[in-house]
């Protein structure tokens, strides 16, 4: 049996420190006792000989010092799994909250799980089809692969994510496939707006919530992200599920890190984050993947914001250093009501050549989406050089790619939050697109696909959208 132990010193805000006491580690479990039969949970902060640490997971108004007794649970914050976790809502720290009950799990596991071994990893080489074709025709998402999405504030991530956890799948009916969706520092309305989409649309049969709400303690919000990973680690290596974590936003859970950081009075690094933010991001980002000898996979798209839209801020900028890439949300189309709002030239999947292509997607895959990325370029191009000189500056050809380019964002971008478009559409709108272009500007793609694929009745109508 655990010791229980009354001597707290003082507690100053969500910190408490207890004197005296033996065998205990970091981040382990606490648990508070009153003589009023309330209990309060904490973990483990700093250990300084026999003193402890322990910060709240609550606020510690109406703690009586005198009466409380302090239990150390031996063990890390834990997760009860169970096959049973599919279809339910759990908030930060894994209580269910959707009225159903208790999960009866068949173990438990400690959410500090650690990274997948580099040896023991499988390379990601199977598309996973998110229905949004500027991710899977120009930024494919590959099985096991972590890409991340950057937003700023007041972008539309929150609706993309929804789309994403609602329309994503892999190819093959025969393999089973799962969501984790955890929503960190959320508010109720967002969160609403999560959980109503997914029953709304069904999409909670095969998925797992975890809720964080904004007025919860900032332990509990650097909880919640290992508390999804490890329910997808569960599903994933013991249930042979593949399984898609989306996590949102990370941007929250970095200054919940920050606030714990100052808390502890560690000498801060870049803009106040702590110096280990890029450890601890890669603790959570790298225990995705594919594992050799198991059937299933753990891919991530974790969401965040960029303070001020800054690319260079450390929490953007170290998630880069860690992920295969990142797909970009872009304010001016934004603005001109492109949905959704994805910058597709700076957005970047390193992973996709290994997820398309004949017996994956379609054998014209890679050579479409490689036109397309140039044609539009072009097309930007012709724009900015109209908007200096004028259009009547441009030749012919570049007031085609002019208009390939608007006709780009407009069709084949800017879908709407509620469109699915499997792969063989999302190829088709490409060619059809391409259609615009006469056949020899095509260089990036092979003779045999234009002569297979390249519309020759140039369906202006639907470009057009006549």
């Amino acid at each position: 049996m655990n010791k229980e132990y009354k001597t707290i010193r003082e507690v100053v805000g969500p910190l408490m420190l207890v004197d005296h006491v033996e065998n205990v580690k970091y981040d382990e479990l606490v648990q508070i006792k009153q003589a009023s039969g309330e209990e309060r949970v904490g973990h483990v902060l700093e250990i300084d000989g026999d003193a402890a640490l322990v910060q709240l997971f609550e606020s510690s108004q109406g703690l009586k010092i005198s009466d409380s007794k302090v239990i150390f649970e031996g063990h890390g914050i834990e997760l009860g799994v169970s096959r049973d976790m599919l279809g339910r809502i759990f908030d930060g720290m894994g209580r269910p909250i959707d009225d159903g009950p208790q999960i009866i799990p068949d173990e438990k596991l400690d959410i500090n799980g650690a990274p997948i071994n580099p040896v023991a990893r499988n390379y990601p080489a199977e598309f996973i089809q998110t229905g949004i074709s500027a991710i899977d025709g120009l930024n494919t998402l590959v099985r096991g692969q972590k890409l991340p999405v950057f937003s700023g504030s007041g972008l539309p991530h929150a609706q993309l994510a929804a789309q994403i956890a609602r329309q994503a799948k892999v190819l093959d009916d025969s393999e089973d496939f799962a969501v984790v969706f955890a929503a960190i520092g959320t508010t109720f309305e967002e969160a609403d707006y999560f959980i109503q989409d997914f029953q709304k649309t069904g999409a909670i049969e095969r998925a797992v919530l975890f809720m964080n709400y904004a007025n919860d303690p900032a332990v509990e919000r650097i909880a919640t992200p290992r508390m999804a990973i490890t329910c997808a680690e569960y599903l994933a290596f013991e249930l042979d599920m593949h399984v898609l974590v989306i996590m949102t936003d990370m941007t929250n859970y970095a200054e919940a890190l920050r606030e714990v950081s100052a808390a502890r009075k560690e000498v801060p690094g870049r803009r106040g984050y702590p110096g280990y933010l890029y450890t601890d991001l890669a603790s959570i980002y790298e225990r995705a993947g594919r594992i050799l000898g198991k059937k299933g996979s753990i891919t991530q798209i974790p969401i965040l914001s960029m303070p001020e839209d800054d690319i260079t801020h450390p929490i953007p900028d170290l998630t880069g250093y860690i992920t295969e890439g990142q797909i970009i949300l872009s304010r001016e189309l934004n603005m001109r009501g492109i949905e959704p709002p994805i910058n597709v030239l700076p957005s970047l999947s390193r992973l996709k050549d290994k997820g398309i292509g004949k017996g994956k997607t379609r054998e014209d895959h890679a050579d479409t989406m490689n036109q397309l990325f140039s044609a539009y370029a072009r097309g930007k191009e012709a724009k900015e050089l109209a908007v200096i000189l004028g259009d009547a500056a441009l030749s012919d050809m570049d007031k085609l790619y002019a208009k390939f380019a608007d006709q780009f964002e407009e069709v084949y971008v800017s879908q709407g939050y509620d469109t699915n478009r499997d792969i063989q559409e999302t190829l088709d709108i490409g060619w059809k697109l391409l259609s615009i272009l006469p056949k020899a500007e095509l260089k990036r793609i092979k003779l045999d696909y234009i002569d297979k694929y390249y519309p020759d009745d140039n369906k202006q109508s639907y470009i057009d959208g006549e």
